[in-house]
């Protein structure tokens, strides 16, 4: 896990190739089928661009209404396995429907159904490492299969503009924050691909209890949970608050994250401030899930737990095979 934090601008020089290109159709939108890591991508390119025709599906089967809402559009399996059950079920049955489909995977069931049904296909690298992990892979992979040239430009310069190394002290020194601590991840709507990468990094590295939620939902509902009583104190003790904060937001949306995070400071909670920053979009977001890997990893290394697996996902897929 230390390695692949430590290499992963490199993966931006990831030199994808469709196979079957000539299999892969025009389209006026995108269907990305993933779970896990293999959807992370996805999510950020829908951040970067909001106005994209992206429709992000986490399930078994085809989004509802697809016929009608999809019908022109491409529906892209990705899998970094290439074995996750949803996805190949997603893709069984777009290509069912008569949808256009095109895979994105390590491997196998899923570059197996490609190459046997002659769709479009990105073989990501095989370099030993998890899903949440490859998203330099994946959205290199993801900008190629959505044609997007200008934004395969950008993640290339990526390469040599990031350091993970820069955020390494700031990560140990946040994960000593959180000491006997369950973290609770904030941040705008426009940056919830952000707090929901760090949630999972605390989950997937660290195997430690991680939420998150946005602003301004959050104070409608859930901070209420945090008012405590000295009946209720107990149940929250062990909380620490995580925002991410961004220049960018809406001011009213910042006024918002530094009145909460006074209320929470006055009810005795924890609490941390991260500044989302860098030279240009990707910087900042990649900068930040840089930060999250060195937090999650040195999470991992304080409490003894295996940074790089995932024994329990391991475990359950064996149970429901």
């Amino acid at each position: 896990m230390e390695e692949a934090i430590k290499t992963f601008a490199t993966q931006f020089n990831f030199d994808t190739e469709i196979q079957n290109a000539e299999y892969l159709k025009s389209s006026e939108g995108f269907v990305l089928g993933g779970m896990g890591g293999s959807h992370l991508a996805g999510e950020l390119l829908k951040m970067f661009n909001p106005d994209l025709d992206l429709y992000i599906h986490r399930d078994y089967g085809l989004p509802a209404l697809s016929h009608k809402k999809f019908a022109k559009s491409l529906f892209i399996a990705s899998s970094y396995s290439g074995n996750t059950e949803e996805v190949i079920d997603f893709a069984q049955k777009a290509l069912a429907q008569k949808y256009a489909v095109a895979v994105i995977a390590l491997g196998g069931s899923l570059i197996d159904f490609a190459k046997k049904n002659n769709l479009p296909y990105i073989r990501l690298p095989e370099v030993g490492i998890q899903p949440r992990s490859a998203l330099g892979f994946s959205l290199v992979a993801l900008a190629k299969m959505t044609g997007n040239t200008n934004l395969l430009t950008d993640l290339r310069a990526l390469s040599s503009r990031l350091n993970p190394s820069k955020t390494e002290d700031a990560g140990r020194a946040l994960a000593e924050k959180l000491r006997g601590k369950t973290p609770i991840i904030y941040s705008s709507r426009s940056n919830i691909a952000l707090a929901y990468n760090w949630k999972i990094k605390f989950n997937e590295t660290g195997k430690i209890p991680a939420f998150y939620n946005i602003f301004p939902e959050l104070n409608h509902n859930e901070m209420t949970g945090f008012d405590v009583i000295p009946t209720t104190k107990t149940l929250s003790d062990n909380f620490h608050f995580i925002f991410l904060k961004d220049e960018l937001n809406n001011p009213k949306i910042t006024k918002r994250m530094e009145i909460t995070k006074e209320m929470l400071e006055a009810r005795g909670f924890p609490t941390s401030t991260i500044e989302i920053k860098g030279e240009s979009f990707w910087e900042n977001v990649f900068n930040n899930l840089l930060l999250a890997d060195w937090t999650a990893f040195y999470v991992s290394q304080m409490y003894g737990t295996e940074a790089q697996k995932v024994p329990m996902i391991e475990e359950f897929k064996k149970l429901i095979s």
